[in-house]
């Protein structure tokens, strides 16, 4: 990184004189793609930029963004970082406390909302955010009648902008170096409320260029940008690399069309947690059943070749002419196809990580010629410290260190980093960042060891590694991982810390055990009808049994339960990427689980739930206690 491409603005300006006209980014709005060019994009962050400091955003000041990918996301944080101001992105599903904390936590002085919902979120606590100067909005629609003193649209502040002198833009991208604040990403926070972890350009930009030496991205590539840009994930692709690159981002219509927008566009880089392969692997599975029998015989003859194949590959070992002939024939009759049916046929690379990912979805992408990687990272070090390299794909690891990057395993078991993508620390929080960042070595909190290989396997929180009451270790969530391998199962929590033996709350995948509780002429109405159904736990009990052949006679699940409702980050049962507050859990669930540990074959429900708009529904169940 030289001084004058070591920040994100001085990034976009270099690319703007680069590439001028090229599509830097795309949007589809009302059902059409809408392409900006890398000029363009440079004038819509300088009119913004300029309009942030017209209201006294400066050096050193945080902006709070808030909603869904939108290109006025990735412009607004680099507005704020061209002014010399750190961006703070907050999930658009965030509940009102939760947007508090974070806006007030990181001072922030200015709030750009993407649209009604979240300008409602603000003003309804504005009382308790006395440090705001303004709050934009970018959409309109609902907005007309509003009236605050704080509340501006985001033309407004452009058109503040443009009355600003352009030279002012040009000096303070200038000012910036690598060091300076980039962002402040708030952690996922399973035990409390999140930290905020301040990470720098030269964090992001390193870990960028380090990835792209082991699995490159191109100038010409189109990236597909759903996920939430508050993750630091997303982050990683849409801004970091996107702008290393060079690469064009698309957004979505909407999250509910993502599926649909991704085939449109046909991706060459793909990024996506475990639950997005996993949903399309589950789709195909489904479509197959309700296909033509013609289709499903193609399917039946030419996927055994893959599989085939993909374990010759992950063997390390070279395919005879006849088995690649055969696999020529199959990508003619069936994998060109379904490749484009899902959008990945121009796919070239494509990654997974924030959980394990099973083994039968490796071996789909694999078979039908998706090159799907594991990773393995953490918002300290700015998304990705391992990634599986070539064909050496290892089910149970998450791969090697990428360029510029060390782990090690501590005495104790935990994976330590070390990497110019650690971040500088914990925003007003010094206690925690020296006990992360202990001994010059970035603390993951995660158990993990070394195959003989040499790849990382990550087993689970190093907290979370617990013991029966006679002492036997288990890992919930290496178990939980590999129940939700399944199709059928969407979350699953372990519970057995100082007990005598395992039990599981297990939340079925409501779609896909729908659709084969249809194909059985099994009715339900609800979530909790269909999850009470008797066939339906013998189908859970199949997967459950299936896992428990894996695992030691002492870690195995004696008893489930299948819960009457989704987990929930609304509810705080999940963290906003989807990770389980145990804890959380235990409390809400405890008398459930202690039937678990009873004689109850059966615990009656009545409750109340509440949904993100504030109504309430009664949830009156009978769940049945099954023992395997």
């Amino acid at each position: 990184m030289s001084p004058t491409d070591d920040t994100f603005p001085k990034l976009l300006v270099r690319n703007a004189e680069r590439y001028g006209d090229r599509t830097a980014y795309r949007e589809k709005v009302f059902g059409i793609w809408q392409p900006t060019s890398w000029a363009e994009y440079l004038r819509e962050v300088r009119e913004i930029s300029l309009g942030l400091i017209s209201l006294g955003v400066g050096r050193g000041d945080k902006v709070a963004i808030l909603g869904d990918n939108r290109p006025a996301w990735i412009c607004a944080e680099l507005a704020a970082q061209s002014a010399g101001a750190a961006s703070v992105g907050i999930y658009q599903d965030s509940n009102l406390n939760e947007v508090a904390y974070v806006i007030d936590h990181c001072d922030a002085k200015v709030v750009i909302a993407e649209d009604q919902e979240q300008v409602d979120k603000i003003l309804e606590m504005i009382d308790r955010l006395p440090k705001i100067l303004a709050v934009v909005y970018d959409d309109p629609r609902g907005l007309r009648s509003y009236k605050h003193p704080l509340l501006m649209s985001l033309d407004s502040l452009k058109e503040r902008g443009r009355a600003v002198d352009p030279a002012l833009f040009d000096t303070s991208v200038r000012a910036g170096n690598g060091e300076d604040l980039a962002l402040i990403c708030y952690t996922s926070g399973t035990t409390g409320f999140p930290k905020g972890a301040m990470l720098s350009f030269r964090n992001l930009l390193t870990m960028a260029l380090s990835l792209n030496e082991v699995d490159q991205r191109r100038e010409s590539d189109e990236f597909v940008s759903f996920l939430p840009l508050a993750w630091i994930g997303e982050q990683m692709m849409s801004i970091a690399t996107a702008l290393a690159v060079g690469f064009t981002v698309n957004f979505p219509e909407e999250p509910e069309t993502s599926a649909e927008n991704i085939r449109e566009i046909g991706p060459h880089v793909l990024f996506g947690p475990p639950r997005f392969w996993e949903n399309l692997t589950s789709m195909v599975q489904v479509k197959i059943m309700d296909t033509t029998r013609f289709k499903r015989f193609m399917y039946q003859r030419w996927m055994p070749v893959g599989y085939k194949l993909a374990e010759l590959r992950f063997e390390g070992r070279a395919p005879s002419s006849g088995w690649r002939f055969l696999y020529w024939l199959g990508w003619v009759f069936l994998f060109r196809a379904l490749k484009d049916r899902l959008g990945v046929s121009r796919l070239r690379s494509a990654s997974t990580g924030g959980a394990a990912l099973g083994p039968d979805v490796f071996r789909f992408f694999h078979a039908i010629g998706v090159p799907l990687r594991q990773i393995y990272g953490q918002t300290e070090i700015s998304g990705i410290s391992c990634i599986h390299r070539g064909d050496a794909i290892r089910f149970h690891t998450v791969g090697v260190p990428i360029p510029g990057t060390e782990v090690r395993i501590s005495e104790t078991g935990e994976i330590l980093s070390k990497s110019r993508a650690v971040f500088i620390g914990y925003y007003k929080n010094e206690e925690a960042t020296r006990e992360v960042l202990a001994d010059g070595w970035l603390h993951s909190g995660d158990a993990g060891y070394f195959s003989e290989e040499g790849q990382l396997v990550v087993i689970d929180r190093l907290k979370d590694v617990l013991r029966l009451a006679d002492g036997t270790q288990f890992s919930p969530q290496f178990i939980e991982n590999r129940l939700k391998f399944s199709p059928y199962v969407k979350e699953a929590v372990v519970i057995g810390k100082g007990r005598p033996f395992l039990t599981a709350l297990v939340c079925i995948d409501r779609e896909t055990t729908g659709k084969w509780a249809e194909a059985r002429k099994i009715s339900y109405t609800t979530y909790t009808d269909l999850s009470s159904k008797p066939e339906v736990y013998d189908l859970i009990q199949k997967e459950i049994d299936g896992v428990n052949e894996t695992l030691p006679k002492a870690a195995r699940i004696r008893k489930f339960v299948l819960l009457y409702k989704e987990l929930d980050a609304d509810d705080e049962e999940l963290t906003r990427t989807r990770k389980v507050r145990r804890a959380f859990v235990e409390q809400r669930y405890e008398r459930i689980i202690a039937a678990l540990y009873g004689e109850e074959k059966h615990i009656a429900i009545d409750t109340t739930i509440k949904f993100q708009d504030g109504k309430t529904a009664r949830i009156q169940a009978d769940l049945a206690v099954r023992s395997l």
